[in-house]
């Protein structure tokens, strides 16, 4: 991977910022940050604060396209180096409207017959790809030990509610079938993503349980998505300057699901299911300063409620996408090290 000379310039720029001492950093990014209760982490306000100085943004101006290329460039300022250790390879998966793409990520001496996590991208279901979240999918392989199917699910608008989903489900059955030829071990497949693949992964989960089938023993769901009919409060309390905001929101949602789409269709928002009984353990992680923290959290407790194993951790002084952010600031990677441990205990090698 070839990174062109101007963005590696803005790389060094980054971590440069992040070695300086504590009181220059702070100096930076200002005063604390404090809201409902909890203080925002330095590196997270660090981070919020290059991001205004360039301009960056989770939409662009210039719209999908634009907004899409922002997210592949910021890998490589905040992704850090490319895991070396972890090897990958593409994997096709079989699909009525055309194979999807995917990277299967496998950590270095690891066994045959490993557990395995299909994963699925964050970017609201429109920007976002196994390259922008290339850094997230070897951490969690090195980490938990396990490999990795980072899936190229389609992505909207080209591509509207419920085709995400529907590939998700695919992949998902593509791992249990071959599970063989990707060296898995077909009876420990989990599920997850971040923020809209969180979305997508509970959604799986539950698809796969109730239709009988084969079906994920895990959920890794980082920041996710879970209700789209309702606003609540940390919509509000977070609606403007912590990277995703509530406009994004409604950009994302109305890009992925416009009108007639039913919102509350459990394949969109997997809160609002009937039956949440007997699905998959789960880690559900939450930022504290985050748009989506309250329904990610209303999830963990109504599966709860269902009788599933569900572990919440808030990391109440990040923002959202705290994955992404795993080569500058220790407490992204320490939040992130926490899920992938989490992986670990449910399917990874001991």
């Amino acid at each position: 991977m070839t990174i062109p000379p101007p963005v590696r310039i803005q790389a060094a720029v980054v971590r440069a910022a992040y070695a300086l001492p504590e009181g220059l950093r702070r100096a930076i990014a200002g005063r604390p940050v404090v809201r409902d209760g909890q203080t925002l982490a330095l590196d997270a306000q660090l981070m919020l604060k290059l991001q205004r100085l360039s301009k960056a943004a989770l939409v662009m101006p210039g719209g999908v396209g634009s907004s899409r290329a922002a997210m592949e460039h910021a890998r490589h300022l905040v992704g850090g180096p490319q895991d070396r250790a972890v090897a990958a390879r593409s994997v096709g998966i079989p699909r009525e409207h055309g194979e999807l793409a995917a990277t299967l990520y496998t950590p270095d001496g690891l066994a045959t017959g490993s557990g395995l996590l299909v994963f699925l991208h964050g970017g609201g279901w429109v920007v976002g790809s196994r390259a922008s979240h290339d850094h997230v999918a070897r951490f969690l392989a090195r980490r938990a030990r396990v490999r990795v199917l980072s899936v190229e699910y389609r992505l909207a608008p080209e591509h509207v509610f419920p085709a995400a989903a529907e590939d998700a489900l695919a992949a998902l059955d593509h791992a249990h079938a071959e599970a063989a030829e990707l060296g898995a071990d077909p009876e420990r497949i989990a599920v997850g993503g971040d923020s809209a693949g969180g979305n997508l992964a509970a959604v799986v989960a539950q698809q796969a349980v109730r239709r009988g089938g084969p079906a994920p023993v895990f959920q890794l769901l980082l920041y996710p998505a879970t209700d789209a009919s309702v606003r609540r409060p940390s919509r509000g309390l977070f609606a403007d300057g912590f990277f995703l905001t509530d406009a994004d929101m409604d950009w994302f949602a109305d890009r992925y699901a416009p009108a007639p789409a039913d919102r509350t269709d459990p394949r969109l928002s997997p809160l609002l299911a009937e039956d949440l009984s007997g699905l998959p353990p789960a880690y559900i992680g939450t930022a504290g300063f985050d748009p989506l923290r309250d329904e990610g959290e209303a999830y963990a407790r109504a599966l709860q409620e269902a009788g599933v194993a569900v572990r919440l951790s808030r990391q109440p002084d990040l923002i959202h996408g705290y994955a992404n952010y795993l080569g500058i600031g220790g407490r992204f990677r320490e939040a992130t090290a926490e899920a992938a441990e989490a992986l670990r205990q449910a399917i990874g090698e001991a």
